[in-house]
């Protein structure tokens, strides 16, 4: 029979048709919307590796889909079609099916139930191991392009960024030239974190008196989320920063105008960095220092032998010797 449709056809009237209210509209709505939310993969700033924006995380990404196939094919597909294959078999009424109250065994579900679970679990550590030797952290990534050196130190709640070879810091902002590789030394000066830039891939620990290695890369400029994934405290929440992957020549500028408007490191600096607090509380403390052009925090003046100095004396519960830090600047300088 051929439906006739009204003359005037509204979209309420189209959805009475097919025995849809305004509530379950509604409903429909808030859900496409919630879908288009946490499909925020094309938001300005990178969030996950599901949306990968380097090799690392794009390996990851891969490896990541791999394994939810496998899985998927050999465990759930069977398990949801055997499933209902045993509640249509054996269903209420059913008359062909064989009642055997005695069995005990058979021999080829036995194989089967034993065999694939062993197969998979092979598979996947082979898999898992090749792919962890693969993708050290550790392991320098190859390219023609020379790579960009940050030691990184974790405070309680904020990430302070050296540069050695510039001779400047951050807090709350880790720059570097996309397309070329980044290599990260990673510490804490108090207790352990864990550093994670999902959208560029490799999750990484700093410790106190320790130090860690991560080498990443951007396939392109973009703002990455970066973040301390261990609790550590009440500002834990807080600790975040973003990661700006630039061009060479913005890299470049980014790095004269911090020695021209960085604050200079000095004890008095450190301390306030030392100082539990967030972001926030330490650009309000060194306010008057100096303006912030970003809402972050840089300084000028760190010496090279910064980083090395601060993890021996973490390690050897030593005060920071003078010669790690920049002479005082007083009025009139």
């Amino acid at each position: 029979m051929k439906t006739v449709m009204p003359k005037s056809t509204t979209p309420e009237s189209v959805l009475h048709m097919h025995g849809l209210g305004l509530q379950q509209t509604g409903t429909l709505s808030v859900h496409y919307v919630a879908l288009l939310l946490l499909s925020g993969c094309n938001s300005a700033e990178h969030l996950s590796f599901l949306n990968p924006q380097g090799p690392i995380a794009t390996a990851q990404s891969e490896h990541f889909w791999l394994v939810v196939a496998i899985l998927f094919i050999l465990i759930a597909l069977p398990v949801f079609i055997g499933t209902a294959w045993i509640a249509w078999h054996y269903r209420y009424g059913a008359t062909k099916s064989k009642y055997v109250p005695r069995w005990e065994i058979f021999k080829p579900l036995e194989y089967f139930s034993w065999g694939i679970p062993i197969t998979i679990v092979l598979f996947l550590s082979v898999l898992v191991w090749e792919d962890t030797e693969r993708f050290d952290p550790y392991h320098t990534l190859a390219s023609s392009k020379p790579a960009t050196h940050v030691q990184v130190i974790g405070y309680d709640w904020k990430w302070l960024f050296v540069y050695p070879e510039q001779g400047i810091a951050s807090v709350g902002m880790l720059a570097f030239p996309a397309e070329q590789p980044l290599t990260m030394e990673l510490t804490s000066a108090t207790v352990m974190q864990s550093f994670f830039i999902p959208a560029l891939g490799s999750q990484i620990y700093a410790m106190g008196g320790m130090v860690t290695q991560l080498n990443l890369q951007a396939d392109r400029p973009g703002h990455f989320l970066g973040e301390n994934t261990m609790y550590s405290g009440d500002g834990f929440h807080q600790q975040k920063f973003v990661a700006v992957a630039m061009t060479l020549t913005d890299f470049d500028a980014w790095v004269q105008q911090v020695r021209a408007t960085g604050i200079p490191f000095d004890a008095a600096v450190l301390n306030a960095i030392a100082t539990q607090g967030t972001k926030a509380q330490l650009r309000t403390t060194l306010a008057s220092a100096a303006p912030t052009f970003d809402g972050n925090v840089y300084f000028t003046g760190v010496k090279a032998n910064f980083f090395t100095d601060l993890v021996i004396s973490v390690m050897d519960e030593k005060p920071l010797p003078s010669t790690a830090l920049a002479p005082a600047i007083t009025k009139g300088q």
